[in-house]
């Protein structure tokens, strides 16, 4: 029997997870998150499956091989929170490579139209029966600008939203596709022609705070952010900078860099301590939502179903299609066949 610990589980981790759980496996779900003062609770555990927030440092990755730990299953797409330099040739890692990326691509236009037709605020309004126009004037779509740093799955499925809308449509990637039909420009050129910008890349070391205060400086005046992918890559202090300069005209987040201690949890009763994020939400252009952008029931389905196929492919024939390690990552895309393990 695969013994499974599951960490910063919510309710609809075991909603989702439970019904598909077999014989094949024990499990045992945790609120708390993965961490040095937390890693004790997988001892005994073949696997540890984590979400996005969990840290997986070399202390954590130390703790989890002591304990026995063969495999960490992250239950989602990025790995920026596991070490994985560090793990390379100690304990293995898998992912969930595409759970839905049409929900990550529709929450950040769903973002985008609620920011400039000021949905949000004509909902609040009309609820206390106040049915005033008076500024809730926004702006067409169609004509504009927008700026894809990303074009991997989710942000080509974003682009294909946009030019829905008849929209202009630029890209920008480090590893640009070939023989397709996207329109690549330096980032310079993002910053500098686009009326919305929307980030859908990877976190790495070259793109944190790849939106800073000289980037925004670069932007239009009045430029939409959207951030539907890693809080790091925006510098957040910069960010509200930008947006008290009025050279931000609107910032759609559904992500935050200091999110860890945060996002998923109720502080409606509470002092948020965080002075940047308090700052930001005060701010009658932004809208937050905490790290929503992939909860569907969808996305939700795919999550569980290949995490656990994951687990499974991995601890019954020693590989998976989907191990991410050092090697890997390195290049920028996996050169394996993934025909065995990756060390």
């Amino acid at each position: 029997m695969i013994k499974v610990a599951f960490f910063d589980a919510k309710e609809y981790d075991t909603n989702s997870f439970t019904p598909k759980i077999t014989s094949e496996f024990k499990v045992k779900f945790y609120e708390t998150k993965l961490s040095a003062d937390t890693v004790q609770l997988a001892k005994g555990c073949d696997v540890v499956c984590i979400f996005v927030n969990d840290i997986c440092d070399k202390d954590v990755i130390d703790g989890l091989v002591a304990n026995g730990v063969k495999l960490i299953a992250l239950r989602c797409a990025g790995y920026n929170n596991v070490d994985i330099e560090y793990a390379f040739g100690k304990i293995h890692i898998v992912r969930v490579p595409a759970y839905s990326p049409y929900a990550v691509a529709e929450h950040a236009m769903a973002l985008l139209l609620t920011s400039i037709r000021r949905i949000h605020k004509a909902f609040i309004r009309t609820r206390d029966f106040n049915f005033s126009l008076s500024g809730l004037t926004g702006f067409d779509l169609h004509g504009k600008t927008v700026g894809v740093v990303g074009t991997g799955k989710i942000g080509r499925i974003f682009m294909d939203i946009c030019k829905g809308f008849g929209m202009n449509v630029l890209g920008y990637d480090k590893f640009p596709i070939k023989d397709s039909d996207i329109n690549y420009v330096s980032l310079d050129e993002i910053w500098e022609k686009s009326d919305i910008i929307s980030l859908h890349c990877p976190l790495t070391d070259e793109t944190t705070h790849m939106v800073n205060a000289e980037s925004i400086a670069k932007m239009k005046k009045g430029v939409v952010l959207v951030n539907t992918s890693r809080g790091a890559l925006v510098d957040s202090e910069a960010l509200l900078e930008g947006i008290k300069a009025r050279q931000i005209g609107a910032a759609c987040l559904d992500v935050y860099e200091e999110e860890a201690n945060v996002f998923f949890h109720d502080f409606s009763g509470h002092i948020v301590e965080d002075d940047v994020l308090a700052r930001l939400i005060s701010m009658p252009n932004v809208i937050v939502t905490s790290h929503q952008a992939f909860l569907t029931s969808d996305a939700l389905e795919n999550i569980a179903t290949t995490t656990l196929a994951n687990i499974k492919e991995f601890m019954e024939q020693g590989r998976s299609a989907n191990e991410v390690c050092y090697k890997c990552d390195k290049v920028g895309s996996c050169p394996q066949k993934h025909e065995g393990k990756c060390f």
